[in-house]
């Protein structure tokens, strides 16, 4: 197993306990909810229970997904900056050494 197929596996695993834990927390939730209505008939709880998870889990899935979007637009507006400042730093490194010979230059002319 390669070192890019571990990552893979630890991303899926996360993701399942990622998934898992929400889903448990939409259950906890939405017994809350249901246990606070006690005017529902134990059919109608249920039902409510299982749409108020459902919706729960929906919430979350588009809450993370608006997050990666949001993390991958930061990431390419991040690795644009640091591709112009690694060019800005090659200029002056190379006009710097431009400088240098040339003082280096007048130096041995001026030395003759």
């Amino acid at each position: 197993m390669t070192a890019h197929d571990e990552r893979d596996l630890v991303r899926q695993i996360e993701g399942h306990l990622l998934l898992a834990a929400t889903r448990e927390e939409g259950r906890a939730a939405a017994v809350r909810l249901g246990s606070r209505l006690g005017w529902l008939t134990e059919g109608q709880r249920q039902d409510m229970e299982r749409q108020f998870e459902a919706e729960y889990l929906a919430l979350a899935r588009l809450s993370w997904h608006r997050t990666a979007e949001r993390a991958q637009e930061l990431r390419q507006a991040y690795e644009a900056r640091y591709r112009a400042l690694r060019r800005r730093l090659l200029a002056c490194c190379v006009l710097g050494c431009a400088g240098l010979a040339a003082v280096a230059l007048l130096a041995v002319s001026a030395g003759v």
